[in-house]
């Protein structure tokens, strides 16, 4: 979950800072006035939408440190740490990729993830509470699994869908909110700059096409942790799998999401098009009769 949401978070603000460039410069309305605007319109957004996920997907390393809180281990300082840094070595080493940067945040949640913008100088992170619930049998297969993500660029990824979503959310809503905006503002006045709807729709829609987006990326998400599961597998043990994912399920309770809680969508399918990961029992199930 910390991993999308974080990446999410700062796709967000990039298109915060988009819209408020967009208006400080006045390039809305040079596009509005240029006879090719539309194509304008659709190369700009295509640049900052790409180059917005693709910044994002290189600073998600640093975000996650900062806002977690994260420990990295440069030298192990007790048994705890030498067996973690131990055990990503050798799942790493098993899956064909560099030693990713190991660290550790202080959370109640039993929870990790992994982060960065080449599979071969990653970050991996685990919460204090996983390492003092989970069995080191449990706790290896939670790093198989994101060790799995790592070696498969799930976040490499994730950013190609998500630059492409970035331009269809910021597009659509611009050109829809011109010909709406034009039965208000119409000849010379035109010319000279657009009218009061624009901007109101243009952000309504972007907003809207925003959510739509939230559950295409949220679907990829669901789909790459079922991979990730497959692949941790591989690198670890199957009984093993099923007992830490059984573990996580009891304790965890698949509780909402706070970023859904805080929308009013208190549970259901509706949430489901939401989460970034598969229910437990779908997880387990898969697991249990592999295909």
């Amino acid at each position: 979950m910390q991993r999308i949401v974080l990446f999410m978070g700062t796709i967000l603000a990039i298109l915060g800072v988009f819209f408020v460039v967009m208006q400080i410069l006045g390039l809305e309305q040079i596009i509005l006035r240029n006879e090719s605007g539309e194509l304008v319109l659709l190369t700009a957004v295509t640049i900052i939408g790409m180059g917005g996920a693709i910044f994002s997907l290189f600073v998600s390393k640093w975000m996650a440190i900062r806002t977690l809180g994260v420990h990295t281990i440069e030298l192990p300082r007790n048994p705890k740490e030498i067996w973690l840094v131990d055990t990503v070595r050798r799942i790493a080493t098993t899956a064909g990729i560099a030693m990713p940067q190991v660290g550790i945040y202080e959370s109640p949640d039993m929870n990790s993830f992994s982060s960065g913008g080449r599979r071969n100088a990653a970050l991996l992170a685990v919460s204090s509470s996983l390492l003092n619930v989970m069995s080191p049998r449990e706790a290896e297969t939670v790093l198989a699994h994101e060790i799995s993500h790592i070696a498969n660029g799930d976040m490499v990824t994730l950013t190609l869908i998500q630059g492409v979503i970035n331009t269809f959310v910021i597009f659509p809503a611009r050109l829809i909110g011109t010909p709406i905006d034009a039965l208000f503002v119409r000849g010379e006045e035109r010319k000279r700059k657009s009218g009061p709807a624009y901007l109101a729709i243009a952000m309504a829609l972007q907003l809207l096409f925003g959510i739509l987006a939230t559950m295409i990326v949220a679907w990829f998400s669901r789909y790459r942790e079922f991979r990730a599961d497959v692949g941790g597998v591989k690198l670890s043990n199957r009984q093993s799998t099923i007992a830490a994912l059984e573990r996580l399920q009891q304790r965890s309770g698949e509780p909402l999401p706070r970023q859904l809680a805080a929308f009013g969508i208190s549970g259901g399918k509706l949430a489901n098009l939401f989460a970034s990961h598969p229910p437990f029992d779908a997880r387990i199930a898969l697991l249990r009769n592999p295909q």
